[in-house]
């Protein structure tokens, strides 16, 4: 990433490089999120590595944005009658951030966010501030700044805190009412009698980065409430979005709408980084295994498949059923997306993804460990990481996980604590108990005993120097998808269909109407550097295939101890070490829109399509790895065949 587009942005990106938070005159929109949207994700990326390039550049946006605070309090470019509190809540997310990482930076941040606040308290109180759905929709992304200054920085400011995070709340659209029976959209919104335009009173908590980002709700409020009867509709919340909204690689389908589940409908870059946020946040507030979970699927299918392996471009757009990825023509399928969306590019649509993007593994690495009580550490979000730590009883405690999880089931730690604690380890819910263990230094290996909510294991560690060997057991789970199809996971992974790859070079191009909100700014086309390059990518292998479930059996290079490193990058074509494989065969399957039609559900008592063509073998891959692909497969039984 660093190497990519999101470590780039500052240096050749108008929106970012010449956004008016930094003195030039570039944006998208009225809205000037451009520049807060990348802060949010830089911060914890240029920490995260300890990279001193990307340092600067925080650092250097900080100083600009801080310097030019207005005299009232107010930051950001906007005169007093064009003010809108929105964007400053992604910059407010950031800046916490960078406080946390780095806290000498605490005494220039902190005094320009507490006179921000006071100004934000007098317009809310006032009634001005939130003159857009926005701010009104998001407002709990404010909610976990001031709940952060409130619990590490008070100052004395404590009722104005409180008050502040009530006026929000009160001003903000009502998420747990929305998550009850009688308000919440069960069904595809295609279908329904009155359309939910963007002008509906629902249209808010159906746009899909709004419910990606609304997930937190009802925690964030609990937080400053106590109110408890709220949580069942946050985990209702949960739980229905992504049940009747959500796609198979745990992001949100909705081409900027909600519809339905059907796999020719697509989820945006911008819902894949915000639902990996809203499951951590939740995980660390509730600490409800499933949310974990989703969380790690969100990282590992939905977040990669639309990058490229280089990280320099990235759709607007994931489709499920994408057999290719390339410009469409004529109509589309999709409610409010450009016949480019599903492209690899910088701009292939509104270049919201394109900032927003950088906040998404950052933010996952540094929710990946969690204090439990006063003097205990937990590896919650699975994957290669290190931290140190001093706890509140002064344990001083170094933490290095080593492993190419999710492509392994082994996580190797080594753990340095100057005194005893326990250490937890989250054992995801998907796991197969009976063939995952763990062992410390040379004892004899233990089976798992989880928390049945939590899916920590406490693992009591002395003072000094402790190695321990994780294995997670998996099988190949098959889940129900929409229309009598499946998808296929082993372990946190999706496997689509390799479909082959032919990969085509296209003229770079922007979104056509990315700017035109963004008068009186500069509309000018940006500068590309010569990494920047629009991509196809379409396939070589038919697509229209059903597979046989009983067929399938899972593959790893990985059978010997210890095990080579991962490619790098590894969600390129064909470079992760697991495959599923399996047998199948064509079936009829015809485009609507210029992709794969939704099929017909099968009728009562048939569970499975008819072939149309000969039996053949089928492999399938990591869905992050297949920019072309099919995850949501048909089934054929080929033993009757």
């Amino acid at each position: 990433m660093a190497d990519g587009l999101a470590g780039h942005q500052y240096d050749f990106y108008h929106i970012v490089h010449s956004s008016p938070w930094v003195g030039g005159n570039s944006e998208y929109s009225i809205l000037n999120e451009g520049l807060p949207y990348w802060f949010n994700g830089l911060v914890p990326l240029a920490y995260g590595l300890n990279d001193s390039r990307l340092i600067a550049q925080v650092e250097s946006a900080t100083e600009y944005i801080v310097a030019h605070q207005w005299e009232d309090g107010w930051l950001g470019p906007e005169a007093p009658a064009d003010r809108d509190l929105w964007a400053r809540f992604p910059l407010f997310l950031g800046l916490i951030q960078l406080v946390e990482a780095n806290t000498t930076q605490a005494n220039r941040v902190i005094p320009a966010m507490y006179t921000f606040i006071e100004l934000m308290h007098t317009m809310l109180v006032e009634g001005s501030g939130l003159t857009q759905i926005w701010g009104r929709v998001r407002f709990p992304d404010m909610l976990i700044s001031l709940q952060w200054l409130y619990e590490n920085y008070p100052l004395e400011n404590q009722t104005m805190m409180l008050s502040t995070m009530s006026l929000l709340e009160s001003r903000g659209f009502d998420w747990p009412s929305y998550w009850t029976k009688d308000n919440f959209i069960f069904v595809d919104l295609d279908t329904i009698q009155d359309p939910i335009t963007g002008d509906s009173p629902r249209f808010p908590f159906v746009h899909a980065v709004n419910a990606a980002q609304g997930l937190k709700a009802g925690a964030t409020i609990y937080r400053f409430t106590g109110n408890h009867s709220i949580l069942q509709n946050n985990r209702n919340g949960v739980n229905w979005t992504f049940g009747y909204h959500g796609d198979p690689a745990g992001s949100i389908i909705g081409d900027e709408r909600e519809s339905s589940l059907n796999a020719n409908r697509g989820s945006e870059l911008c819902t894949a980084v915000e639902t990996m946020y809203s499951m951590s946040y939740l995980y660390h507030a509730l600490g409800d295994n499933d949310f974990a979970d989703r969380c790690e699927r969100a990282a590992f299918n939905a977040l990669p498949v639309s990058i490229t392996a280089d990280h320099w471009t990235h759709q607007y757009l994931a489709v499920p059923s994408e057999p290719y990825a390339q410009p469409l023509s004529g109509n589309n399928p999709f409610w409010n997306v450009g016949d480019a969306g599903i492209i690899y590019g910088l701009e292939p649509n509104y270049p919201c993804c394109t900032v927003n993007m950088p906040q998404g593994l950052p933010k996952f690495l540094s929710a990946s460990f969690v204090q439990i009580g006063d003097n205990d550490l937990g590896h919650a979000l699975l994957g290669p990481a290190q931290v140190s730590f001093t706890t509140k009883m002064i344990t001083d405690i170094v933490v290095t996980c080593t492993t190419n999880y999710p492509f392994s089931s082994a996580l190797y730690y080594n753990i340095t604590t100057t005194s005893p604690f326990t250490f937890y380890i989250r054992v995801p819910s998907w796991s197969s108990l009976e063939n995952s263990s763990v062992s410390i230094n040379d004892n004899e290996a233990i089976s798992l005993a989880p928390d049945p909510r939590t899916g920590m294991m406490p693992l009591f560690l002395e003072s000094g120097t402790s190695m321990l060997t994780y294995t997670i057991g998996a099988n190949i789970r098959v889940e129900q998808r929409a229309n009598s199809t499946v998808a296929v996971y082993y372990g946190a992974i999706l496997y689509a269909l390799d479909v082959g790859q032919t990969v085509t070079t296209l003229a770079n191009s922007l979104y056509n109407g990315s700017y035109s909100d963004g008068s009186p700014y500069n509309t000018s086309t940006p500068f590309i550097p010569k990494e920047v390059h629009d991509y196809a990518f379409t396939n070589t292998k038919p697509w229209n295939m059903a597979i046989d479930i009983s067929s399938l059996t899972f593959h790893t290079t990985f059978n010997n101890t210890p095990e080579p490193a991962l490619q790098n990058p590894i969600f390129d074509y064909q470079a992760p070490p697991t495959y599923i494989s399996g047998k199948g065969c064509e079936i009829y399957w015809p485009l609507y829109n210029g992709l794969p039609a939704p099929l017909p559900a099968l009728p009562e008592g048939v569970s499975h399509r008819n072939c149309t063509g000969n039996f053949m073998d089928v492999v399938l891959r990591p869905y992050g790895s297949l920019k072309n692909h099919m995850a949501e497969l048909p089934t054929v039984d080929l033993s009757i065949g």
